[in-house]
């Protein structure tokens, strides 16, 4: 269930996907966010740079391992623009993060890419609980998966 706190946050991790795309990288965003509600970590993608592995969730799973204690991690909460890719869903798993919340579904981004054009990534477009079974997510939400969406054909 997502409440109008989760918006906020969620809202955040769009607002930073939109300064990613500004930057002229590719839009995505996530926020992580304590159990008590404070915002610990966030970033977008720095992908433009060369590296494939500067997303932002992978950013927070790092930071999140140096930062926080186990039962920290746990009861966090990472919000973010777009479904992490499996890459970003092992990363959250391996660090033991808790709940995710996301705009947009890795099935969006599939069909914004073949509606597009482009072709399939280099990695296989899997949903965060087949990667980490048991995982806690909530979303996509449709009011911000169609700005998700807007900004991600505009790369």
């Amino acid at each position: 269930m997502i409440t109008d706190t989760d918006l906020t946050y969620l809202r955040r991790a769009v607002d930073l996907a939109a300064q990613a795309l500004e930057a002229g990288d590719e839009p995505f965003g996530s926020v992580l966010v304590s159990a008590e509600g404070e915002v610990l970590f966030e970033d977008h993608n720095h992908v433009v740079s060369g590296d494939g592995t500067q997303h932002p969730e992978i950013a927070i799973a790092r930071w999140a391992g140096a930062n926080l204690s186990l039962e920290q991690r746990a009861a966090a909460t990472v919000y973010t623009s777009g479904e992490h890719c499996a890459m970003c869903s092992a990363a959250h798993g391996w660090v033991g993060l808790g709940r995710i919340v996301i705009a947009a579904s890795t099935d969006m981004f599939v069909a914004w890419r073949e509606e597009l054009g482009r072709p399939p990534g280099p990695v296989a477009p899997l949903p965060i609980t087949t990667v980490l079974p048991g995982a806690l997510v909530d979303g996509p939400v449709p009011e911000l998966a169609a700005e998700v969406g807007k900004l991600y054909k505009a790369f």
